[in-house]
């Protein structure tokens, strides 16, 4: 056993997750209660796209909500955890390629915050995000991931939030998964259980079902850093291992 802390995507699906009692904010909440507590967590949120890569840098990060027509409750929700500015100027120092730019703007959007009030419900942990450089492509995300890697040898949870599989252009109201859905979602299980990050990386080419899949590629590419921090003694975990609104896949994953 090591000090290394475990490194985890979520799929956090819809923002109500935050406010109701489902299956998935239950099973949130369950491996909340078995993760190690960190001194920090770095989420890479599919909602945060720059031009660069920025990291948040503020105090007091705010609680966003970058999403509408929803309840008020919704909005009404808060979670105040602390920034650390010191962690954030340190990740800038040490990772030089990429220049990572240092953010005082945009705080804790839903992606981030929906999935932490139930990992970490107190908010007494400091959060940081880091966003997604629009411009690059995939193997950029990865490569960012493998060089951040070094933060979980020094207490920080890294945190991918998105959607392996995210359509919302096709999604229906209903508790229901899509056969194509199902079949992509299986396909990218066994690409990661048996290590074949290029093809996870070169996505585009997985076939037909792949653009349904991952039309734009936002909520896909937080799952590349986190696989990017995979050591090669490292153990996967599946779960939350449905999907919904037949297009939205919530399969999460815990690397340890």
């Amino acid at each position: 056993m090591t000090d290394r802390m475990p490194v985890l995507f979520v799929g956090h699906g819809c923002p109500l997750n935050a406010i109701e009692d489902n299956i998935f904010s239950r099973e949130w909440s369950v491996v909340g209660k078995t993760l190690p507590k960190p001194r920090a967590i770095l989420v890479v949120s599919a909602h945060w796209e720059t031009a660069g890569t920025q990291v948040t840098a503020m105090a007091r990060p705010a609680t966003l909500y970058d999403f509408q027509g929803f309840p008020p409750a919704l909005y009404e929700m808060r979670y105040p955890a602390p920034g650390e500015p010191e962690l954030s100027r340190s990740i800038k120092k040490v990772i030089s390629d990429p220049v990572i730019h240092l953010d005082f703007s945009w705080g804790l959007d839903h992606g981030a915050w929906s999935v932490l009030s139930r990992l970490f419900p107190k908010a007494d942990i400091p959060v940081l995000q880091m966003s997604l450089d629009f411009d690059q492509p995939a193997a950029y995300h990865y490569e960012l991931g493998k060089k951040l890697a070094y933060l979980r040898e020094e207490g920080v949870l890294v945190l991918g939030s998105g959607n392996m599989v995210h359509n919302l252009r096709i999604m229906v109201r209903e508790d229901t998964a899509f056969g194509w859905a199902r079949e992509f979602d299986d396909e990218l299980v066994g690409l990661i259980q048996s290590g074949e990050h290029q093809r996870l990386i070169d996505y585009p080419s997985l076939g037909e079902n792949a653009p349904l899949a991952i039309p734009t590629p936002e909520h896909y590419l937080p799952l590349l850093y986190v696989l990017a921090m995979q050591k090669k003694d490292g153990k996967i975990r599946f779960f939350s291992d449905r999907i919904t609104f037949g297009s939205v896949s919530m399969r999460s994953v815990l690397i340890v």
